[in-house]
C-alpha cells in the first residue's frame, strides 16, 4: 500500500508497523499525530502553569482556602462553558477551536504581570489559580469537540486513545523539566514565556489542522443552523434523557472524587514542603505518574477494556478509591515515621492511583459510554457531561470541604482528615452505584436500536449486552421487542447466541422459540445445549409449536453423537404434523438404514406431490437440510413450475442450501420476476463465492434486461466475502455508463451497511480518484462534441435540409443528458471518499432550480472535497456553458481539444459507443444518416447487434440511406428481430421492395 501525503513517508518500512502497533490506519495518521502534538504541547504549558500556580497559592493562602477556589471554579467553569457554547452561535467552530486557547492564556499573562505589584499580588495569585482550573475545563472540551469533528465514530475509537495520551506525555515532559525551570527562572517566571510558548505552539498546530481539514469544521455559526437546537430538544427525551443524566452524574461524581483527593493531597504537601519544593515535588511525581500512565495505556488498558468490558473499566477508579484508601492508611500505620508523613505518603499513593486510572482506563472507556446517544446530539451531551458536570462537581467539592471544616471546628486535625476520607469513600461508592444503573440503561438503549442495523460487536460491551438480553427476554414485553433483541444478538455474536437462548427456550412463546432455534442452528449445533433443546421434545406436541418441535428435533440429531433411529421412526407416522414428519424423513435419509431410507423417500415423495400446498412447502423446506436428495431430484423441475408461489420460492431456497448446481440457472431466472426476486437474491447470497461467476456473467451480459443486470450487481453486493468486493471493484474500473452507475450504487450500499463511512484502503482510494479523473476527461469529450456540433456552418444548411439542424439539436440534448448521468456517477464516486451525508446534501442542492440552493451545494462541496482536480470538479458542476467547462479541462491538461468536422466527430462518438447512452448512440446514427457520414462496416454491424431496439432501428435507417444493397443482404437476419419497432421497420422494407424471396 502506497502512503501519500503523510508526515513520515521516508520511513516506509517503519511507519506501517508503527501504525499497526498503535491501531491506526494510514489515512488517519496525519490527523491523529497532529491532534496528539496539539494536545501534548497545550498540556505541557497548562501543566507548568498549574504546578507553579498551585505552589504560589499554597505559599500565599494555604490549603485551607482551596475550597473557595473550588466553589469559584464551579461558577467560573460553568460560565466559560456556556460562553464557549454561545460563541458557537456567533462564530464558526473552526475559528473558535483555534482562538480559544490563546484567548484563555491572555488573562494568565495579565495575572502573572500583576504579581509584580505588592498590593495586587494576593488577589492575582487567587485569580491565577482560578483561571488555570477554568483553562483546563475549556481545553478538555475544546480538544474533545475538535476530535469529534476530525474523526468519525469508528476512527475515534482507534485515534482517541493515542490523542488522549498526549496529556500523559505532557506529564512526563513538564514533570521532569519543571524543577530545572524553577532553578533557572524562578517560580514567578514559568508561565511567561515558557508555558505561553507551548500553548502558542498548540494553537498553531490546531490552526494548521483546521486549515488542512476545513471541510470537517462548520463554516457557519450554529445560529444559522436552527435544526441543531430543535433536534437536541426533540431527541433528548425519555430513556435517552435519563441516560444523559446518568452520564452527567457519573462524570460529576468522578470529578468530585478527584477534587476531594486533590485537596487532601495538597493539604499534606503544604504541611511538609514550602514554595519551590512543592512545585518540584508536583513536577517529579507528575513525571513518574506520566511514565506509568503511558505504559498502562500501551500495554494494559486495551486488554482490560476488551476482556472485562467498558463498565468494569469505568468503575476501576471509584472502586480503587473506595478500597485502596482505607487499606493503604491501615498498612502505613505499621511503618515507622510520624503520623503526618504516613498520611502524606498514603495520599501520594492515592493521588498516583487516581491519576493512573483516570487518564488510562477511564479515558479509554469514556467514548464508548456515549454510543447510545444519536450522532446529532452526541457532542451536546459530551459538552454537558464534560464541561458542566466537572464545573458542577468542583463547586460541590468545595462545599463538601467547607462543611467538613464546620463539623471539625471542635475536633482535632486528624479527625478532620478522617471526615474527608469518609466523604471520599462514600462518594466513590455512590459512583459505583451510578455505574451499575447506567450499565443497565446503556444496554437497554442498544437493545431498543436492534432494528436499526447500525451496531456490531465492536460497538458494544458484549458482556453487559448479553446480560441485558437475558434480562430483556425474561421480563414482560412485546414479542416484537424480544424478536429484535434476539436479532441483534445473532448479528453481534451468532456463535455464542446459544449460551443465552438455550436456557430461555422453555420460557419463550412459540414464535420466539422458532426464531431462537433458527439462530442457534445458524451458529452451529452445540452438544452443550442438548438438555435445554431436548426438553422441548420431551414436552407434548400440543404444548410446543410444530415448527419449533421440528427445529428442536433437527438440532438434537445434528448435535447428538448416538442418534436413536427407533425414536425417529415414531415421527414418520401419518398422525404427526407435516413439518415434523418431513424433518424426521430428511434426518432418516441422513442417518437411517437402507430400508428406513426407502420409507422416508416414500413419505417425502407423497408430500412433494400432494395437492395440499402446505404439505409441499413443508417437504421442500425439510429437503433444504438433506445431504443427498437421491431419486427425489426428479420432482424438482415440476416444483419449479408449481402453481404456488410459496412452493417455488421454497424450491429456490432448497436449491441454494443443498448446492444443486444443475438448478442454479433457476436461481438466476428468479431474478427476472418480481414475485421470486427477493427469494432468488437471498438464495444466491447464501451460495456466496459459488454464485459469483454466474452473477458476474449475467451482470456483464449486455443482452440481458437492464433491471436483471442491476439486481445481479446488487446481489453481488450482498455477498459478504472479500471476493465479491474485489469483483465489484474490478468491474467498476473496466465498466462504463449505466453499468458503472449500478456498481457504484451497490458498493455504496455495501459500505453503508458495514458502517464504513470512508474508504479504508489507500489503494481503493487511488482507484476512485482515477475514476473521477476518467469521468472528468469523458465530460471534456462530451463538451468537445457539443461545441463541434454547435459550431456547424448553418449557412450551408439549406431550407430543404432542416433535418440536419433538428438531428444535431437532438444529439446535443442527448449529450447534455449524458452529462447529467456522468455528474451522478461523479457524486457517487465522491460519496466513496467523503462523508455520505455531505455529498448527498450536495446532490440534493444541485438538483434544485434555486440558484441559492445550487450555490450552497457547491459551497459544501468546495469545503468537503480535497482533490487535485477540485477546481475542475466545481466548474463542471456549476451552471456554466459547455465551452467554459471545456476550457477549464483543457487548461488543466486533462485532454487536448482540436475542433473536428461533423463527420469526424460523429465517427469518434460511435467508436466510443460503450460510454454513450443508448439514445445518444441512436442520435449519432440518425445524424450520420442525415449528414451522409461514411461509417465502417465494423461500426455498423456491431451496432446492428445492439441490445436496444431503437438503436438497431437507427442503424437500419442509416443503412437504408447509405447502403441499401447491404441492408437487403442483412434482411434475412433482421426480419425476426424481437423488438416491435424493428420488426415493423423490416416489414415495411419487405413490402416496399417486394423481397418475396426473403419471406421464407
Amino acid at each position: 500500500m502506497e502512503l501519500k501525503n503523510h508526515l513520515w513517508t521516508p520511513n516506509k518500512g517503519v511507519l506501517p508497523r508503527l501504525l499497526q502497533w498503535v491501531n491506526l490506519r494510514p489515512e488517519e495518521s496525519d490527523r491523529t499525530w497532529l491532534m496528539f502534538a496539539f494536545y501534548t504541547a497545550t498540556s505541557v504549558g497548562l501543566r507548568w502553569s498549574e504546578d507553579s500556580t498551585v505552589a504560589l497559592f499554597l505559599d500565599k493562602y494555604g490549603a485551607q482556602h482551596l475550597p473557595w477556589i473550588y466553589i469559584a471554579s464551579a461558577f467560573n467553569g460553568t460560565l466559560l462553558v456556556y460562553l464557549y457554547s454561545w460563541l458557537q452561535q456567533i462564530f464558526p467552530l473552526r475559528q473558535i477551536i483555534v482562538a480559544i486557547a490563546p484567548c484563555m492564556f491572555v488573562p494568565l499573562v495579565v495575572f502573572n504581570w500583576g504579581m509584580q505589584f505588592p498590593y495586587l499580588g494576593i488577589v492575582t495569585v487567587f485569580l491565577l489559580r482560578l483561571w488555570v482550573d477554568a483553562f483546563y475545563v475549556v481545553n478538555e472540551l475544546n480538544t474533545s469537540i475538535a476530535a469529534n469533528q476530525l474523526f468519525n465514530i469508528r476512527e475515534i475509537k482507534r485515534a482517541y486513545p493515542l490523542v488522549s495520551s498526549g496529556i500523559l506525555v505532557a506529564d512526563v515532559i513538564s514533570g521532569f523539566s519543571l524543577p530545572f525551570l524553577l532553578i533557572f527562572v524562578g517560580l514567578e517566571n514559568v508561565i511567561m514565556p515558557f508555558a505561553g510558548v507551548f500553548i502558542a505552539i498548540g494553537a498553531l498546530i490546531l490552526w494548521h489542522l483546521s486549515r488542512n481539514y476545513q471541510q470537517v469544521f462548520p463554516d457557519a455559526p450554529l445560529r444559522e443552523v436552527p435544526e441543531i437546537r430543535q433536534s437536541q430538544g426533540r431527541h433528548l427525551s425519555g430513556s435517552l434523557k435519563q441516560y444523559a443524566f446518568l452520564l452527567f452524574g457519573f462524570f460529576a461524581l468522578l470529578h468530585l472524587i478527584g477534587v476531594l483527593v486533590d485537596f487532601q493531597y495538597l493539604t499534606q504537601l503544604e504541611s511538609n514542603f514550602e514554595g519551590k519544593d512543592i512545585a518540584s515535588f508536583l513536577g517529579v511525581l507528575g513525571g513518574i505518574t506520566g511514565i506509568c500512565e503511558l505504559l498502562m495505556q500501551l500495554f494494559i488498558s486495551s486488554r482490560v477494556l476488551e476482556r472485562f468490558g467498558v463498565f468494569f473499566s469505568a468503575a476501576t477508579l471509584p472502586l480503587s478509591v473506595g478500597i485502596l484508601m482505607p487499606v493503604a492508611i491501615a498498612l502505613l500505620n505499621f511503618l515507622p515515621g510520624s503520623q503526618s508523613q504516613k498520611f502524606l505518603w498514603g495520599l501520594v499513593i492515592l493521588k498516583f492511583s487516581d491519576e493512573l486510572l483516570r487518564y488510562t482506563l477511564v479515558t479509554s472507556s469514556s467514548p464508548l459510554l456515549f454510543q447510545p446517544i444519536p450522532d446529532k446530539i452526541r457532542s451536546y451531551v459530551q459538552a454537558l457531561s464534560g464541561g458542566i458536570a466537572e464545573a458542577f462537581a468542583t463547586g460541590i467539592g468545595g462545599v463538601f470541604i467547607l462543611v467538613s471544616f464546620w463539623f471539625a471546628t471542635s475536633l482535632t486535625l486528624s479527625k478532620h482528615n478522617f471526615i474527608l476520607l469518609a466523604e471520599t469513600i462514600a462518594v466513590a461508592l455512590v459512583c459505583v452505584g451510578v455505574v451499575l444503573v447506567m450499565r443497565s440503561r446503556y444496554v437497554n438503549l442498544l437493545v431498543l436500536s436492534a432494528g436499526r442495523g447500525n451496531l456490531s460487536g465492536a460497538d458494544v460491551d458484549l458482556r453487559a449486552f448479553k446480560q441485558a438480553v437475558i434480562k430483556a427476554l425474561g421480563e414482560q414485553g412485546t414479542e416484537a421487542d424480544k424478536h429484535s433483541c434476539i436479532e441483534l444478538l445473532s448479528q453481534i455474536d451468532s456463535k455464542g447466541a446459544g449460551e443465552i437462548l438455550a436456557p430461555l427456550l422453555a420460557k419463550l412463546p412459540p414464535s420466539l422459540q422458532i426464531y431462537s432455534l433458527e439462530v442457534m442452528l445458524a451458529g452451529g449445533a452445540n452438544p452443550a445445549y442438548l438438555p435445554e433443546v431436548q426438553a422441548l421434545l420431551d414436552a407434548s406436541t400440543e404444548r410446543v409449536a410444530a415448527q419449533a418441535f421440528a427445529l428442536a428435533l433437527r438440532y438434537v440429531w445434528l448435535a447428538g453423537s448416538n442418534p436413536n433411529l427407533a425414536e425417529l421412526e415414531e415421527y414418520l407416522k401419518h398422525q404427526q404434523h407435516s413439518v415434523i414428519q418431513a424433518t424426521a424423513a430428511v434426518l432418516v435419509l441422513r442417518h437411517g438404514t437402507p430400508m428406513q431410507k426407502v420409507e422416508a423417500i416414500h413419505i417425502l415423495r407423497r408430500m412433494l406431490t400432494h395437492k395440499n400446498e402446505r404439505l409441499r412447502v413443508n417437504a421442500v423446506k425439510a429437503l433444504s437440510e438433506a445431504v443427498y436428495l437421491q431419486e427425489l431430484r426428479i420432482y424438482i423441475p415440476n416444483l419449479l413450475q408449481d402453481e404456488s408461489l410459496r412452493v417455488r420460492c421454497a424450491v429456490l431456497e432448497m436449491v441454494a442450501r443443498t448446492h444443486l448446481e444443475e438448478y442454479y440457472s433457476a436461481l438466476l431466472s428468479g431474478l427476472y420476476y418480481k414475485s421470486t426476486r427477493n427469494t432468488a437474491i437471498k438464495s444466491l447470497v447464501h451460495l456466496e463465492n459459488e454464485a459469483l461467476p454466474m452473477l458476474v456473467s449475467l451482470a456483464t451480459n449486455i443482452y440481458k434486461p437492464e433491471v436483471v443486470r442491476m439486481y445481479a450487481w446488487r446481489t453481488i453486493g450482498q455477498i459478504s466475502t472479500s471476493e465479491a468486493t474485489d469483483a465489484l471493484w474490478q468491474y467498476l474500473e473496466t465498466s462504463k455508463g449505466t453499468t458503472r452507475y449500478h456498481i457504484l450504487r451497490t458498493l455504496l450500499k455495501r459500505y453503508q451497511q458495514e458502517g464504513i463511512i470512508n474508504l479504508l484502503d489507500k489503494t481503493l482510494e487511488s482507484k476512485v480518484k482515477r475514476l473521477i479523473d476518467k469521468e472528468l476527461r469523458f465530460l471534456g469529450y462530451i463538451y468537445a462534441a457539443y461545441i463541434d456540433l454547435d459550431a456547424r456552418d448553418k449557412l450551408e444548411i439549406s431550407q430543404s435540409n432542416k433535418k440536419l439542424d433538428i438531428v444535431c439539436d437532438l444529439l446535443q440534448r442527448s449529450l447534455l443528458e449524458l452529462e447529467i448521468d456522468v455528474k451522478e456517477r461523479l457524486l457517487l464516486l465522491l460519496e466513496l471518499l467523503y462523508s455520505s451525508e455531505k455529498i448527498k446534501a450536495v446532490a440534493l442542492n444541485l438538483k434544485s432550480v434555486s440558484s441559492k440552493n445550487w450555490a450552497r451545494g457547491l459551497e459544501i462541496l468546495e469545503h468537503t472535497v480535497k482533490l487535485p482536480n477540485k477546481a475542475i470538479l466545481l466548474n463542471v458542476l456549476d451552471k456554466r456553458s459547455p465551452k467554459e467547462k471545456l476550457q477549464k479541462i483543457v487548461e488543466k491538461g486533462m485532454i487536448e481539444y482540436q475542433q473536428m468536422e461533423l463527420g469526424d466527430r460523429t465517427r469518434s462518438l460511435i467508436i466510443d459507443k460503450e460510454s454513450l447512452s443508448d439514445w445518444c448512440l441512436a442520435c449519432c446514427f440518425h445524424l450520420a444518416r442525415v449528414a451522409r457520414v461514411r461509417l465502417t462496416s465494423k461500426q455498423v454491424l456491431e451496432s446492428l447487434r445492439h441490445p436496444t431496439g431503437y438503436v438497431r432501428e437507427a442503424v437500419i435507417a442509416y443503412l437504408y440511406v447509405v447502403s441499401r444493397r447491404v441492408l437487403l443482404e442483412l434482411i434475412p437476419q433482421l426480419k425476426n428481430d424481437p423488438h416491435p419497432l424493428v420488426a415493423s421497420q423490416i416489414k415495411c422494407l419487405l413490402k416496399k421492395y417486394d423481397v418475396s424471396g426473403y419471406n421464407n
